[in-house]
Order: structure tokens, then C-alpha cells, then sequence
């Protein structure tokens, strides 16, 4: 079994409020840095890392959606062919926890695949004013089947560890990638002329 995932490639989404620490966190993750003052993401940002799980060499194109997600709609076509999205939210803030209702209704309705990996992850544990304490993060994430961390991008606390637990958990899915090429192939060809140009340059040649 173990080839199998050998030269894999990973989409992986980050979605949740504005504010909440997607940027840092993929930041943190990709690049091993932190700003404490990111400017807000504009449309959607996307970055690549190869990380080694379990003695397979992964890819991830992990896609950061833009902050201000009360004046957006995702469209179905960034959803597509993901097998794994991280939910975050500002452990300091409980309007973000309150929020995630609706980014799982939403992931329901245009995430293709049931199976898709869902990790939940409460961010800014760095920060004394915690308003959503872990237990509720934990009963949240079990009521829903949600695996989850809790993380700070500032002091790198949980990142390296979440991106991890979530591909070891792709993995172990092998419905969602196994024999799935081809048809990422044709995908990427179809939402490609949906997508503008910009991020069809992103991300085809992969």
C-alpha cells in the first residue's frame, strides 16, 4: 500500500471568519514565519508545501480564502476535489465558534466528496482573553466527527501537528485519493475555465 501515496498531491482548504488566523497560520506552516499584523486576504491565496508523514512524501496545495467572508460566496469550484478542510477559529472571539454552523452547512452543500477530512482548530492560544475554553472546541468537534487542535500561529504552538494529524487522516482515506488522478485531471480542466486566469496559473500546472 505504502507507493501508493508516493508523488501524492493534497488539496487542503482553510475557511472560517475574518480575522481568525487562516493567513498566519498557512504563513506559519509553509514559510515558518509569523506577521503580526498580515493585511487581509484578497479573493484567495495558495500555497504549496511538501511535508513526509509516516514515510510517505506529500504535497499539499493548501488554498487560503480572503478574510472578509461576510461579502463573499465561495463558489462550488474551489470546494472541488479537496480532501481536507481546516476550520478555524479565534479561541479569543466566540462570535468565529459561533460561525462555524454555517461554514459546515456550506462545506455540505459544495464539498463533493463525503468523505473529505474536516479538522477543526481553534487558533490564538497565545492570547490570556480565551472566551471559547478547549472543552467546548472538543464537544463541538466530536459532535460533528471533526478532528481537533488547538493552535497559535505566533509562538508555532499545534501548527506543524494539525496539517499533520489532517493528512495522516487523508491517508488513511484511501477513497479520497486512490485512483483519483485521472479524474482531478478533468476537474481541474472544467473549473479551470470557470476560475479567472489568475489562479488557473496558481494552480494548473501542478
Amino acid at each position: 500500500r505504502g507507493m501508493d501515496a508516493a508523488g501524492l498531491t493534497l488539496k487542503l482548504l482553510l475557511v472560517g471568519d475574518s480575522a481568525v488566523g487562516k493567513s498566519s497560520l498557512l504563513l506559519r506552516f509553509t514559510d515558518g514565519a509569523f506577521e503580526p499584523c498580515p493585511k487581509p486576504t484578497v479573493g484567495v491565496d495558495f500555497k504549496v508545501k511538501k511535508i513526509v508523514v509516516d514515510g510517505h512524501a506529500v504535497q499539499l496545495a493548501i488554498w487560503d480564502t480572503a478574510g472578509q467572508e461576510r461579502f463573499r460566496t465561495l463558489t462550488p469550484s474551489y470546494y472541488r476535489g479537496a480532501q481536507g478542510v481546516v476550520l478555524v477559529y479565534d479561541v479569543t472571539r466566540k462570535d468565529t465558534f459561533a460561525g462555524l454552523e454555517s461554514w459546515l452547512n456550506e462545506l455540505e452543500m459544495y464539498a463533493a466528496k463525503s468523505n473529505t477530512v474536516k479538522m477543526l482548530v481553534g487558533n490564538k492560544t497565545d492570547k490570556p482573553d480565551r472566551e471559547v475554553e478547549r472543552r467546548e472546541g472538543l464537544q463541538f468537534a466530536r459532535k460533528r466527527s471533526l478532528l481537533f487542535v488547538e493552535t497559535s500561529a505566533k509562538t508555532q504552538d499545534g501548527v506543524q501537528h494539525a496539517f499533520e494529524e489532517l493528512v495522516i487522516k487523508i491517508l488513511q482515506t484511501p477513497g479520497l485519493w486512490d485512483k483519483s488522478t485521472e479524474k482531478q485531471g478533468v476537474q481541474l480542466k472544467e473549473s479551470s475555465a470557470q476560475q479567472d486566469k489568475g489562479l488557473c496559473g496558481a494552480y494548473c500546472p501542478l
